[in-house]
């Protein structure tokens, strides 16, 4: 049986994930800071499940919690890091920007690594991050947390050359919604909004066919690409 660990499983993408890889037949480990959630979701599904605590922004708490989810699971071959946070920010209030900051670069970072050299010692996996389209350009009303995912775009990036590097072949997803219904979606103007549901449908496609990059929901490509040409003197007035 095929495992899997979901951090950030409470809720939302990360959610609909696990029903979704349940019905394909995976074990799955539920990691997040809302057990009351993960145990919910464990009644739901109905298929052997695993649920821990675990919060993100105490990196070093979090290695070991995972660590120790993973060793009760008795090996993983898909760890998906959907956990993150974010604020509106224009006013620059440090206690948010060090929150985005703790969560989407730190903790992000020390599981995601963690996830690379189990799969480097077993010799396979594969490794699921969830960033965001903002990844591509900075965000004046979010500039923490647009950076933030820039970094965690990198990064997969970067460890996808190591695998190539290492000769070890670990697949390496890097996943980036447009709009989807959950808490993490604020301020006006939002469009092309998905549902939880039709996201995960797709972000367990890209994960099927072991994509590099995919899009969600796939037509914000389009934006992706209109993004990465956009001219300064036309992105600063929008």
């Amino acid at each position: 049986m095929r495992k899997v660990l979901i951090i950030g499983a409470s809720s939302g993408i990360g959610r609909e994930l696990a029903i979704i890889l349940a019905k394909k037949g995976y074990e799955i480990g539920l990691m997040a800071r809302r057990i009351k959630n993960l145990e919910i979701l464990q009644n739901e599904i109905q298929s052997r499940t695993h649920i821990g605590y675990v919060d993100i922004a105490n990196p070093s708490d979090a290695i070991e919690k995972t660590q120790e989810m993973v060793d009760k699971m008795g090996g993983l071959d898909l760890i998906i890091l959907n956990a993150g946070t974010g604020f509106l920010n224009s006013e620059l209030d440090w206690s948010k920007e060090k929150q985005t900051i703790d969560v989407n670069v730190q903790g992000f970072c020390a599981l995601v690594g963690l996830g690379y050299k189990y799969f480097a010692h077993q010799g396979h996996g594969h490794v699921v991050g969830i960033s965001s389209i903002g990844a591509l350009r900075g965000n004046h009303l979010a500039p923490a947390y647009n950076a933030s995912k820039a970094f965690m775009s990198n990064y997969l990036e970067g460890l996808r050359k190591k695998a190539y590097h290492d000769k070890i072949p670990i697949t390496v997803t890097d996943i980036k919604p447009g709009f989807v219904d959950t808490d993490m979606a604020k301020g006006e103007g939002k469009f092309w909004v998905a549902s939880p549901q039709k996201a995960a449908e797709q972000i367990y496609d890209a994960i099927k066919a072991k994509k590099k990059h995919a899009y969600i929901t796939h037509r914000w490509w389009l934006i992706g690409w209109l993004m990465k040409l956009m001219p300064d003197w036309l992105y600063f007035r929008i």
